[in-house]
């Protein structure tokens, strides 16, 4: 019995999504959600593109965006979507040719902004080289470039203007019978980012790519988009996420996992479950998390551990974690280990880390070891 079944208030119902397929990566559909980036090396060095985009896969992307802005991205793209471990979304702005060079180069989808593309005639030549070459779209709809005649029409931009932009871009691909395309209705304020996407979901069954454009930092942008993005997720928008940050790509992976993993809706990696330590606390908690992060970060198979600082809320946690670990208070030089829930054995204070560490990574290959029995 799954613990949804169990506790009925935990469970989301998503969006009814028709399902396309990003390289062998299905977006939408009951598939599961899937979290992106994007690169922001130089792409036309394809070494240091590639490298990143590695970094990005290793810390869990399913798909990975890269700009085309030039004849020189477009012709080292080739290299890159050959050796790229995960498939690769072109990003196309301004120029259509960009499009179909990224289309014969490899991309497994093509990224269209319907503001800043050109006419509809260069549009349908971008649509016919995604046909010939198996590439989907994304319609990129960007509050901040949305078509003149829209923002003379509505004054600024709004909700209203982004859907209609939108629907406008769905009949062109519709017109030219193409159909293998998600949108995107992204704005760097919340409120119309929601909106927009709430306003579109009943008028296309099309996969929604989710995210807060320009969020910020590493720290507000992260905020920002834990709000937005969780906000749609939890009332059942989304078969896809990107995290917009100005920091590392794979900053931008780890913060759309955390995401995820906070609503249940995606399982990777060790969920680490800490209080933020007070004066009861029986050992060095912020410490001890920083380290355990650091020396997990390695393990992507789903386990939760609990590491509380004393026996307030320690004994609680523990019972529903795989791995826990609690303080016996200030002062005490040792704490109680936690394996499924129940009391197994104490440990020192000072010998935690490495210890918790090694009996993660045996529940890890405990695991793995049932989900390849099941396979």
């Amino acid at each position: 019995m799954s613990l949804n079944s169990i506790r009925p208030w935990r469970n989301i119902y998503r969006r009814k999504s028709r399902q396309i397929f990003v390289g062998s990566v299905p977006v939408g559909g009951d598939a599961p959600i899937t979290v992106q980036t994007m690169t922001n090396t130089l792409t036309s060095d394809a070494k240091a593109t590639i490298k990143q985009i590695e970094a990005c896969a290793e810390a869990g992307a399913d798909i990975v965006r890269v700009s085309c802005p030039d004849e020189a991205s477009t012709a080292a793209f080739k290299e890159i979507a050959r050796e790229s471990p995960v498939p690769l979304v072109a990003d196309i702005h301004f120029h259509y040719k960009r499009g179909i060079e990224a289309a014969e180069a490899g991309a497994a989808c093509l990224r269209i902004n319907p503001g800043n593309i050109g006419s509809p005639d260069r549009v349908r030549e971008v649509i016919k080289a995604a046909k010939d070459h198996g590439c989907s779209i994304r319609i990129g709809v960007n509050a901040g470039s949305l078509e003149k005649h829209l923002l003379d029409k509505y004054g600024e931009p709004c909700p209203d203007a982004m859907i209609e932009s939108g629907l406008n871009h769905i009949r062109i691909l519709q017109d030219n019978d193409f159909h293998e395309f998600k949108i995107s209705l992204k704005a760097s304020d919340i409120f119309m980012t929601v909106a927009a996407y709430q306003g579109l979901a009943d008028a296309t069954d099309a996969p929604f790519h989710l995210g807060i454009t320009e969020a910020g930092g590493l720290m507000s942008g992260t905020t920002k988009s834990a709000i937005g993005i969780g906000n749609m997720l939890w009332n059942g928008l989304g078969d896809t996420i990107r995290v917009s940050l100005s920091a590392d790509p794979v900053e931008e992976v780890k913060v759309g996992f955390d995401i995820l993993k906070s609503l249940g809706l995606r399982h990777r990696g060790v969920n680490i479950i800490s209080c933020p330590s007070c004066a009861r606390q029986g050992f060095d908690v912020i410490k001890t998390v920083a380290e355990l992060e650091v020396r997990l970060a390695h393990i992507h198979t789903p386990i939760s551990l609990s590491i509380i600082g004393c026996v307030v809320n320690g004994p609680g946690e523990a019972l529903m974690t795989d791995v826990g670990f609690t303080g016996g208070g200030a002062g005490a030089a040792t704490g109680m280990v936690y394996l499924a829930g129940k009391k197994d054995h104490k440990l020192g204070n000072y010998s935690m880390v490495d210890h918790i560490v090694d009996l993660v990574e045996k529940q890890a290959e405990v695991i793995d070891a049932e989900l390849e029995k099941e396979v």
